[in-house]
C-alpha cells in the first residue's frame, strides 16, 4: 500500500491510496459513495488478491482529504475535476473505474470527459435515475453528525443506519464497518469521517424532465466503453427498471444482481467478486 497526496485546482490537499501490484497491466480507479472513503474498497481488494493496481480515493470532504471552505464545490463536476488531477499526478494514461453510488456518477462524468482513456467502467448500484426514496433516506442521516464515546457506540450507530441494506451482518461485520467510517477526535471521541456539508451535493431530490434527459444523455456517452452494472437486490437507489433499461441502451453491458443486500453492495460479496474478476480479466486479456 502506498499513500498518495496531491492537490486540487482550487488548492485542497487530497488523498488516495494505492493497493495491489504497481506493475499490473490494469489500473483501477475506485470512487466511493457520498459518506464513505477509500477504505470502502479494502474488502473488495482483499477478495481480488491484489492482482491489479487499485487506486482508491478520499473524495474532497472525506477521510484524509481536506474539507472545502466553499461548500458549493461538494458537487460531482468538482469531484470529477479532482479525479482528473489525480490521474495527471500519477501519469495514468488509461484506466478502469469502479464507482459506488456517487462514485458511479463521477465515473459517468469522467467517461464523457476522457472516453479514449477509459478501458471499462463498473457502476455499483447507481444509474441515470436515482430513486427518490433512497435519496430521502440518505438525506435523513447524512447531515446528522454526532460524536460518540467509543467503538461500541459507533458500531451500534452504523448498524442502525445500514441494517436494512445488510441484514446478514453480525456484530463483527458492523465493527469493521465502523472502523472504516469513523475517525477519532482529539478528545478521544469518535465521529463519522466526512464533512456534514457534503449533503449539499444531494441537490434537488425531485429532478425534473430536463435533468432526467441530461442524465440519460450522460449515460449514453459511455456507449463505447465496456460496462458492468452491479445492483443490490433490495436497492432503493437503483431500481430494476432503470438497471434493465441501462443494459438495453448499451451494446457492451452486463447486469449482475447481488443477492441479499441493498444500497450499496460492499463488493466483497461472492456474486460481486466473481463478476468484477471476470470483467477485469476480460479487459486485461482483450477477450
Amino acid at each position: 500500500m502506498t499513500d498518495i497526496n496531491y492537490t486540487s485546482a482550487d488548492g485542497l490537499r487530497l488523498f488516495a491510496k494505492a493497493y495491489g501490484n504497481p506493475d499490473a497491466t490494469l489500473t483501477v480507479l475506485c470512487m466511493h459513495g457520498l459518506t464513505r472513503n477509500h477504505k470502502d474498497f479494502e474488502p473488495m481488494i482483499d477478495a481480488l488478491d491484489g492482482r491489479y493496481r487499485f487506486v482508491a480515493v478520499d473524495v474532497r470532504g472525506r477521510g484524509q482529504s481536506d474539507r472545502a471552505s466553499d461548500h458549493e464545490t461538494y458537487a460531482p463536476q468538482h469531484y470529477a475535476a479532482d479525479m482528473a488531477a489525480l490521474l495527471e499526478h500519477l501519469k495514468i494514461s488509461r484506466f478502469v473505474m469502479i464507482g459506488t453510488s456517487m462514485g458511479g456518477l463521477i465515473a459517468m462524468i469522467l467517461s464523457k470527459m476522457m472516453p479514449d482513456r477509459v478501458r471499462g467502467v463498473i457502476l455499483n448500484d447507481v444509474g441515470p435515475v436515482v430513486e427518490r426514496s433512497g435519496l430521502d433516506r440518505i438525506a435523513a442521516y447524512a447531515g446528522k453528525v454526532e460524536a460518540v464515546a467509543g467503538w461500541s457506540e459507533a458500531t451500534k450507530a452504523v448498524a442502525k443506519v445500514q441494517r436494512a441494506a445488510f441484514p446478514h451482518y453480525g456484530v463483527e461485520d458492523w465493527k469493521k464497518f465502523a472502523k472504516r467510517t469513523y475517525r477519532r477526535l482529539g478528545d478521544g471521541q469518535l465521529i463519522v469521517d466526512y464533512d456534514p456539508q457534503i449533503t449539499n451535493s444531494l441537490g434537488d431530490s425531485h429532478p425534473g424532465l430536463l435533468t432526467r434527459i441530461a442524465m440519460w444523455r450522460l449515460f449514453s456517452s459511455m456507449k463505447k466503453i465496456p460496462l458492468l452494472v452491479l445492483r443490490g437486490e433490495t436497492s432503493d437507489i437503483l431500481s430494476k427498471k432503470t438497471a434493465r433499461r441501462m443494459i438495453k441502451r448499451h451494446k457492451d453491458a452486463q447486469l449482475v444482481e447481488v443477492p441479499g443486500v441493498g444500497h450499496a453492495p460492499m463488493l466483497d460479496e461472492p456474486a460481486a467478486v466473481s463478476s468484477i474478476a471476470n470483467f477485469l480479466n476480460r479487459l486485461e486479456t482483450g477477450e
